[in-house]
């Protein structure tokens, strides 16, 4: 099926005809030889496709999920747990949840005992999310407190919970049907389709030409119609399919060491042209790990965590937190692990009894003492929790909480109790107070935590910016956070931010205006991330979508490019994809993908100049024959075998390597100050529309002088032949020497940086110099092997090509300023 579906190309037809027309009329080999090259492509990229899937397959394989399964009583008298493969749960199996966990599948609690579960992979909120057992009917997904959800990961506690939804009938399953458009065919497909409907006619012209000036000149007419056969089937670029694969096959396969799996190579097309880029911040653009950044003094002075003021709130805190065998081990709770991170070390503090946090109670408490003072309670919690509890509470303590909250930080209200001289005793006793409700606390301020950027992102937002591509942060922080955090990741200080309440307002052409130079889209909910994208792609915007969550599947699919990220991604992000991140740690490679596919389109366009411009030159070569001596120069085998020396080899050695920075071209630089080094993207005329332009005017232009250099080589070497002693057999021979050497002298000259292109382009020439010289091989494919004073015509022609590469474009430019308009 794979090999079939690259067949379904716009060329294949013309080529088949082609074939067809060469074995009427009695060339079977050069029939075999169109049909070969139609094979050999189909199958380079029907194997690519596979490769990538099976690829695919195997990241999909490893992280296969288990699941905690509780037989029932009838199967396990004493209780107990058994391991099974997550897909092999169903409805009504009763599975154990505890931390670290991944949910296995959509499932009612039946119990729990603090539980805390990241739901940010299909919700998007970045903050853990505590359930409960009690029912919450008709409520969103991201309401359903009595739900845990197949993808999600458990952040604290305990449960257990009985089985709903297996499949595709979980919730993320549903996320991925929320878009079934499949984006438009690449850019390069389309520019090949409209180069053969162009090229078509002109192929038909070339050979009726031919046929019509051989018959005027009283040429038989079997041989007349030969001439123009051979004429209209070298005019067809027969590896013009197998380039394009080739060419998209190697960035694929270079891209795939770096970390970047392509799953459709003409997927890296559209990443030479995106513009922009969006990126679901939590666990793509941040590492869904809870750091403090703010805190909130008694006084309501708010400060910067490394402020030294933040100092005694952050200390209270951090003793609040659970620290058993005297912090060796490591806190389960994502808040305890923030607030000791930026605590360090407190050598003075004794514990003596603590209390762990639980979502029911709402806060964790310690008893200790610094050094030889008395015994103090130390408690950090919820707000709503803590606050009522603390006696001289100031006025603006809750007002400040709720500020912190609305921009979007999770906030933790710290107070602290000297113990009376009453409840000053032992571990027993300190242990009781715990189990006391709070009273009398003294507030002693706020802590605001909020999700940590990755260590990349930065530079990852920077290269995009230099690279010319826009990104766009999709969260559902306040607008405030948004621009923040934006800031702190290297967008712009005036960052345009939109936010998901007015997109709602908006109809789909008010949308797109708005989103047209946003940066930030705050408040967005799950199911507007496909809205940003479709309005962006509405704008005229060609737009990838990075995600890494159920909930981001929709807007991966819908985007021109989807970028899904394998380590911690969903499975639905990761099947809508067409590429996925195999490190989801550095996303930089980003950056060399969007560099790949830039170049793609160079190097795609220099092959298809090699193609199309040889072969304009040779028909035009052969109508100039034939109308100096009445029948077509060169067979339908010498035609073929040019094609095969100057087409096929070197046109396929150009796609695959990339072209050498030329003047005015910039790199944008995300790591390493050295040029060979990862992070580095190379940007051709500094714009993304300049990689799909490549193919427009400036690809006819280098047709045309190819055409031309290559035409005028094989006239001056047959016209040589014509009028030095020899017979005609020579004279055509001749000319196939100067026709090939002309086009590989230009390509090496286009591509001289690359070893490959001399390699190639140097065995092309011993080739054709041994078929020439060899008798019998030579006579088969209609030339004679030529001497020093026909060798001497023929190098004399080919160097015409250097000189016509430098006249050309100056000719050009000199006639288009003296010609009007």
């Amino acid at each position: 099926r794979a090999v079939r579906g690259e067949l379904q190309d716009p060329l294949t037809p013309v080529l088949a005809v082609g074939s067809a027309a060469s074995a009427i009329l009695g060339s079977v080999v050069d029939a075999l030889l169109v049909v070969g090259a139609l094979d050999l492509n189909a199958l380079v990229g029907g194997v690519q496709r596979l490769r990538a899937e099976q690829a695919l397959s195997g990241l999909v394989e490893e992280q296969q999920r288990k699941a905690c399964l509780v037989p029932p009583k009838e199967e396990a008298p004493a209780g107990g747990t058994r391991t099974v493969d997550a897909g092999k749960l169903h409805p009504g199996d009763v599975i154990q949840l505890k931390a670290d966990e991944v949910v296995p599948a959509d499932a009612r609690l039946l119990w729990q005992d603090g539980l805390e579960v990241d739901e940010s992979a299909l919700t998007g909120e970045s903050l853990p999310v505590e359930k409960q057992t009690d029912p919450t009917p008709h409520a969103p997904v991201a309401d359903r407190r009595c739900m845990v959800f197949e993808g999600t990961t458990v952040a604290a506690g305990q449960a257990r919970a009985v089985v709903v939804d297996t499949g595709e009938r979980t919730e993320a399953a549903r996320a991925v049907h929320l878009a079934a458009r499949t984006p438009p065919a690449g850019g390069v497909q389309a520019r090949l389709r409209e180069l053969t409907r162009e090229a078509l006619p002109l192929t038909l012209v070339g050979g009726a030409a031919v046929t019509s000036l051989a018959l005027l000149r009283g040429t038989a007419i079997r041989e007349a119609v030969s001439g123009g056969v051979a004429v209209a089937v070298a005019a067809v670029p027969e590896g013009l399919p197998l380039v394009a694969t080739v060419a998209q096959l190697a960035a694929a396969r270079r891209l795939s060491r770096g970390g970047v799996l392509v799953r459709t190579p003409r997927t890296l097309e559209a990443l030479g042209r995106m513009d922009t880029i969006c990126f679901d911040k939590t666990g793509t653009l941040t590492e869904n790990r809870l750091r403090l950044v703010r805190t909130s003094d008694a006084d309501g002075t708010v400060r910067g965590v490394d402020d030294a003021g933040s100092a005694g709130t952050v200390r209270a805190a951090a003793r609040a937190c659970p620290q058993p065998d005297g912090g060796a081990e490591q806190p389960v709770h994502a808040t305890d692990e923030a607030v000791l991170a930026a605590a360090g070390p407190d050598p003075d503090w004794t514990r003596v009894a603590d209390l762990p946090f639980e979502a029911a109670r709402g806060y964790a408490a310690a008893v200790g003492r610094s050094g030889d003072g008395p015994l103090v309670l130390v408690v950090k919690g919820a707000p709503e929790t803590v606050l009522p509890a603390c006696s001289g509470l100031p006025a603006h303590a809750s007002e400040a909480a709720q500020a912190l909250a609305g921009d979007g930080l999770r906030v933790l209200a710290v107070a602290e109790r000297r113990l009376g001289a009453d409840e000053q005793g032992d571990q027993g006793q300190a242990a009781d107070v715990l189990e006391q409700p709070l009273r009398e606390l003294e507030f002693t301020g706020l802590l605001a935590l909020s999700d940590v950027p990755r260590e990349t992102s930065t530079a990852l937002v920077e290269g995009l910016h230099k690279a010319g591509v826009r990104p766009v942060m999709l969260t559902g922080d306040h607008p405030r956070t948004a621009r923040a955090v934006a800031a702190e990741l290297g967008w712009p200080e005036d960052t345009v931010v939109v936010t998901g309440d007015e997109l709602a307002a908006a109809d789909r052409a008010a949308r797109a205006r708005m989103l047209r130079d946003a940066g930030v889209v705050a408040r967005v909910a799950p199911e507007q991330k496909l809205q940003v994208v479709e309005a962006l792609r509405d704008a005229g915007r060609v737009v990838g979508m990075v995600g890494d969550g159920a909930n981001d599947a929709a807007a991966i699919r819908a985007a021109d490019i989807g970028v899904g990220i394998s380590a911690r991604g969903s499975a639905a992000a990761r099947n809508a994809a067409d590429v996925v991140l195999t490190d989801e740690e550095d996303l930089t490679v980003l950056i060399d993908a969007v560099g790949e596919g830039r170049a793609l389109w160079h190097s795609v366009a220099d092959a298809i100049a090699i193609l199309i411009g040889g072969n304009g030159g040779e028909v035009g070569f052969g109508i100039l024959g034939t109308l100096l001596s009445g029948r077509a120069p060169l067979s339908t085998r010498q035609m073929l075998m040019v094609n095969l020396f100057t087409d096929l080899f070197p046109s396929m050695a150009v796609a695959v390597t990339e072209k050498a920075d030329e003047p005015g071209t910039a790199r944008a630089r995300i790591g390493s100050p050295e040029d060979d080094e990862p992070g580095t993207v190379r940007r051709r005329s500094g714009s993304p529309e300049d990689a799909s332009a490549v193919l427009g005017a400036p690809l006819l232009r280098q047709i045309r002088h190819r055409a031309l250099t290559t035409c005028l080589g094989a006239v001056t070497a047959w016209l040589i032949g014509r009028f030095t002693p020899g017979t005609a057999r020579r004279s055509s021979t001749m000319a196939l020497c100067a026709v090939v050497g002309a086009q590989l002298v230009q390509t090496l000259l286009d591509r001289r940086e690359s070893r490959l292109v001399q390699v190639t382009c140097l065995g092309s020439a011993v080739a054709l110099v041994a078929v020439v010289q060899t008798p019998g091989v030579s006579h088969a494919v209609g030339c004679t092997p030529l001497g020093p004073v026909a060798w001497a015509g023929v190098l004399a022609a080919v160097a015409l090509a250097p000189a016509g590469q430098r006249v050309l474009p100056r000719l050009e430019e000199t006639v288009g300023r003296l010609l009007p308009g």
